[in-house]
């Protein structure tokens, strides 16, 4: 799992500004177990109003329902913490903004909230070009509720940063 250090999460942020600018892309995030960490380190950068276009926190599932467009359908079907979810966030922040890219995180942070299906830990991640099809992932992240949260801001992170490298275009494939 990403268990990176401060510095690291700081230098991959780094680095993923680099190609957002490189190529003329804004990022919006929509987040909710990590409750706008994401947004956070992605904007300590200084520069950061180049690349950076919005964040969303969308805790609740209402939120997410009226800023993002979540269909109370997959909400009540498949739930929050669901790779179905997570393309409707990626999506509805992509409407909402002037971004070219977004990140969805959707998960259990804890210490409650887990089920057998989807124990504690367990984050739903979504990255999406305009025009472009989303990549999807479901990860179990072991710690307390603040490593759970850092680790999926790392995650993000690490798949962002592969994502841009591995891309030059809005709208090809995302397949990593």
């Amino acid at each position: 799992m990403e268990n990176l250090s401060p510095q690291a999460v700081e230098e991959k942020c780094a680095r993923c500004a680099d190609a957002l600018r490189r190529q003329g892309y804004r990022l919006v995030v929509a987040e909710s177990c990590t409750g706008g960490w994401l947004a956070k380190v992605l904007t300590d950068l200084p520069g950061s109003s180049d690349w950076f276009d919005r964040g969303f926190v969308t805790y609740s599932n209402q939120a997410k329902q009226r800023m993002l467009g979540v269909s109370p359908a997959t909400l009540e079907q498949q739930g929050a913490v669901s790779e179905a979810c997570v393309i409707e966030m990626t999506q509805g922040a992509l409407n909402e903004s002037g971004a070219d890219v977004a990140i969805a995180i959707s998960g259990i942070a804890g210490p409650g909230g887990g089920s057998v299906e989807k124990p504690v830990g367990t984050v739903c991640f979504s990255w999406q070009f305009k025009g472009g099809d989303a990549e999807t992932t479901r990860v179990r992240f072991r710690g307390d509720r603040g490593q759970v949260r850092w680790q999926a801001v790392a995650h993000a992170l690490v798949r962002l940063e592969r994502l841009l490298h591995d891309s030059q275009v809005p709208g090809c494939s995302l397949g990593v």
